[in-house]
């Protein structure tokens, strides 16, 4: 069974005070959850702040990106080795906000992926086609040219440190949907696609998060998808009565 795993990415939002305060709130409205896993993402200067504040929690932390040097001179970059150091358990490595306005690309999020997975972190790997490219029909050949490079070199034993989330980049902060077959359809590909690259204990066992718009409302109809094993939350993982009532979604 793959435990749910439901992702809180705060993006570029949040004083370490605002983090702080919500995660406290946070914590009291998930504390029975056993069911799943729950993790935040807030910025790079709230991490220790928020890992302290997770301690005696089911919660986890995540940071927003990392890059693939473990030191160096590297200005402005940050390590997995720190990310680690700060407490994360996990990074959100390709985001398409970070593909679309900082350059990422596949070799990128390939080179990002080994470095936090040899750091001891367990990588949420993003892929999504934009709008323009699922109306030309090319959303399964977007989504495999980014898992083979991505993903390449990885062995089956990487792959217990990953986690897959698809985000249709045309439903990210649009309060658009992909309707729950879409969505399936999708996810229903990437495990074969993963089956057919690396073998069918690894795409049995990884999780794949969606990731779009996710709402309370809408939740429990993608999370009934027998693909579905998750979701990377954006905008209504920014308060925590809503964020929590996503992740309380079995209840």
């Amino acid at each position: 069974m793959r435990k749910p795993l439901i992702a809180g990415n705060w993006k570029l939002f949040k004083t370490i005070g605002e983090a702080v305060d919500m995660l406290n709130e946070l914590k009291s409205l998930v504390s029975n959850n056993k069911e799943v896993e729950i993790v935040v993402a807030p910025v790079f200067t709230a991490l220790s702040s928020v890992s302290a504040a997770t301690a005696g929690s089911n919660i986890r932390l995540s940071a927003q990106d990392c890059y693939w040097e473990e030191e160096g001179a590297f200005t402005g970059e940050v390590s997995p080795k720190l990310l680690k150091d700060a407490g994360c358990s996990h990074v959100i490595i390709g985001h398409s906000e970070r593909r679309q306005y900082f350059g990422e690309t596949d070799l990128t999020v390939n080179k990002k992926t080994k470095a936090a997975i040899a750091a001891g972190l367990n990588a949420i790997v993003c892929v999504g086609e934009s709008l323009a490219e699922r109306e030309s029909e090319q959303t399964f050949s977007v989504i495999e040219t980014q898992i083979h490079g991505g993903l390449a070199g990885l062995s089956e034993k990487m792959f217990a440190q990953v986690i897959v989330a698809y985000e249709p980049v045309w439903a990210i902060g649009t309060g658009k949907t992909a309707s729950e077959d879409q969505a399936q359809e999708v996810h229903i590909f990437i495990r074969q696609l993963l089956a057919r690259l690396f073998g069918k204990s690894v795409a049995d066992a990884v999780r794949i998060l969606y990731g779009g718009s996710v709402k309370p409302e809408n939740v429990k109809g993608l999370m009934g998808q027998p693909d579905i094993d998750g979701a990377l939350v954006g905008g209504a993982s920014l308060k925590a009565d809503s964020f929590a009532a996503i992740t309380n979604f079995k209840g």
